[in-house]
């Protein structure tokens, strides 16, 4: 292949309808029209003699080749992106976008504060946060779709970076007037309450009933429903939840609720920011890290 005469556009564009699985909606990303994007698409296929995309009811499907080269060439529009991109960073000045992943707890526990820290720093940079449970967020990372991940997962493999951030215990919540508050509770009267279980938490709390088996006994999982209705549905309830202690104090701040010790000793659930290496001396993503770290170490 003559390189001289390859159009890098072309690349672009292939990344673009990989990334959207549609013409129209990758053209409006990158301004390009239709037509613009669908002869950029013919020149690619002829000189790469595939057909790259098959359209279909679902969208445009790539074909084996272009599943081959989407990840190389992903990557190597990232590291051009970044390449060009100002060697120092100033953040008064940039309109710089961050897309976040975040898990329940960053979602309740770092993302306000994060946001005003970035706000007062950054008038005019964007953050774009998203909720981890929906996404595949290690492919994600590899991708450059994803500048950071904010939860409790472990660095999946070497070429991503990790750093602690925050460490929490495990509490019990419930309405400020719930009679269990009133008295230390053994195993059997915990088990016996009835347990409201967050559907959309990946926090592990099975350590909870493997203690409660140890001392024969089980829990009443009485409700299962998202976060989100969590707290309205134990304001008006006997249900008791179990939470990491700073979700459990936002709750507690917004809602007629608190919080208990409960009667096993509790591990701690750690918040990790989570990176791809290829990032880590650049200068946005640093000053990022930075904001992340500060905002955290105040709570």
């Amino acid at each position: 292949m003559n390189w001289g005469a390859f159009d890098l556009n072309l690349l672009i564009v292939f990344d673009a309808v990989m990334q959207d699985r549609s013409v129209t909606r990758a053209g409006q990303r990158i301004g390009l029209s239709q037509p613009a994007m669908s002869h950029a698409l013919n020149r690619l296929r002829h000189m790469l003699k595939d057909e790259l995309f098959v359209r279909t009811p679902e969208g445009m499907v790539p074909t084996p080749r272009a599943e081959l080269l989407a990840q190389p060439l992903r990557n190597a529009l990232s590291e051009m992106q970044h390449a060009l991109e100002p060697a120092a960073f100033d953040p008064v000045a940039s309109d710089r976008r961050f897309v976040l992943t975040v898990n329940n707890y960053a979602a309740v526990v770092i993302a306000p504060p994060l946001v005003a820290a970035v706000s007062a720093a950054a008038p005019a940079v964007r953050l774009d946060l998203r909720p981890s449970g929906t996404l595949d967020v290690v492919e994600q990372l590899d991708r450059g779709d994803l500048d950071l991940a904010l939860g409790s997962r472990d660095s999946p493999g070497e070429r991503f970076a990790a750093a602690s951030l925050l460490e929490d215990p495990f509490v019990m919540v419930m309405r400020r007037d719930h009679p269990a508050s009133r008295r230390k509770l053994s195993a059997t009267a915990f088990a016996a309450l009835p347990h409201l279980e967050i559907s959309s938490s990946h926090e592990d709390i099975g350590f909870i009933d493997r203690w409660l088996a140890q001392r024969g006994v089980v829990r009443s999982i009485a409700l299962r429903a998202p976060y989100l209705s969590a707290a309205p549905i134990l304001v008006q309830s006997d249900l008791v939840a179990t939470l990491s202690r700073r979700t459990a104090q936002e709750f507690v701040r917004n809602h007629l609720l608190q919080l208990c010790k409960p009667p096993y000793e509790s591990p701690l659930v750690r918040t990790t920011m989570l990176w791809h290496r290829r990032l880590d001396r650049h200068p946005a993503h640093r000053w990022l890290r930075d904001i992340i770290v500060s905002v955290t170490k105040k709570l």
